[in-house]
């Protein structure tokens, strides 16, 4: 009985990450933008940090890369604060007006691939 609830315990857990990972096949990855703006709102948490960027036009959700990833590149929690100016790269999604999935970020002269 102890061994049903493990096995069964153990593969809600390993399943939830790809729950939680949604697919790249939503962004349109033969349209790349460039979007340079402001940080009104930052996210640095798991699956994918994102920011808010304020362009010219309009506000983009930007989605980041996980913040393992963003750490080990060097772009750490401090640099996606609000008020901070921002260059990204990266892929409109196919049906969400506003959503960008980022290749790279560009803060301060600094440039952080993230994929």
């Amino acid at each position: 009985m102890h061994r049903g609830i493990a096995i069964a315990s153990l593969a809600a857990v390993l399943a939830f990450p790809a729950l939680a990972h949604h697919g790249w096949s939503q962004y349109a990855d033969d349209r790349p933008l460039t979007l340079t703006g402001t940080i009104t709102e930052a996210s640095y948490e798991f699956p994918h940090g994102t920011i808010r960027l304020q362009t010219d036009d309009k506000t983009w959700t930007v989605v980041l890369a996980p913040p393992s990833r963003m750490a080990n590149r060097g772009l750490a929690r401090e640099a996606l604060k609000p008020g901070v100016p921002a260059t990204v790269v990266g892929y409109p999604h196919k049906t969400v007006a506003d959503e960008l999935r980022a290749e790279r970020i560009t803060l301060n002269g600094t440039t952080t691939e993230l994929r």
